[in-house]
C-alpha cells in the first residue's frame, strides 16, 4: 500500500469514528440540546458523511 493510501485509510477510519459519534449524539432519544445546537449537529452530521464518501471513493481510486 502506498504512503498516500494509507494516509487516506487512517483519514477516512478517523472520520468513520467521528461519524459514528455524531450519529450517537444526534439520535440520542433524551437529548437535551437546544434546538439550534441540534439542527448544528444534523448539519456536521451530514457533512462528515458526505465529505466520508468522498474520502472513501478517493481511498478505492488509490489503492488501484
Amino acid at each position: 500500500m502506498s504512503s498516500t493510501a494509507s494516509e487516506l485509510s487512517t483519514i477516512t477510519s478517523s472520520l468513520e469514528e467521528l461519524s459514528r459519534r455524531l450519529s450517537t449524539l444526534v439520535d440520542e432519544p433524551e437529548s437535551t440540546l437546544d434546538s439550534e445546537v441540534y439542527a448544528e449537529l444534523v448539519a456536521a452530521e451530514r457533512t462528515v458523511g458526505t465529505l466520508l464518501r468522498r474520502l472513501q471513493r478517493i481511498a478505492r481510486r488509490a489503492r488501484s
